[in-house]
């Protein structure tokens, strides 16, 4: 699957397991939420390993960036905290680096 679709959807799965965790240890949200949290990191580390590439960190380096932008916006959408300045430059750069580990060329 290319990158551009699996990481997105892997942030989504992966904010949605941890902040199950999340409502269920700090906000106290009720045990149940675990499940389908579990599930939903289930599906994240799933959606990881279908990147096409050769090395596995790779992988994780870049989707990295994608994480940190998706948990800005999840900041903003879900949480109602409006990125500010340094939020968005950090997200910008983080993209930046992304891009070049998954666009570098590479030999053999």
């Amino acid at each position: 699957m290319p990158a551009a679709l699996v990481y997105p959807l892997a942030a989504l799965a992966e904010i949605a397991g941890c902040f199950a965790i999340w409502s269920w240890w700090r906000l106290g949200a009720s045990p149940a939420l675990l499940l389908p949290g579990i599930g939903a990191l289930v599906v994240f580390g799933w959606l990881l390993a279908q990147v096409e590439t050769v090395a596995a960190g790779r992988a994780y380096a870049a989707y990295g960036g994608v994480y940190i932008a998706a948990s800005v916006l999840w900041m903003w959408l879900a949480e109602g905290q409006r990125p500010d300045r340094w939020d968005v430059l950090g997200t910008v750069i983080c993209l930046m680096g992304a891009a070049i580990i998954l666009g570098a060329l590479r030999s053999g």
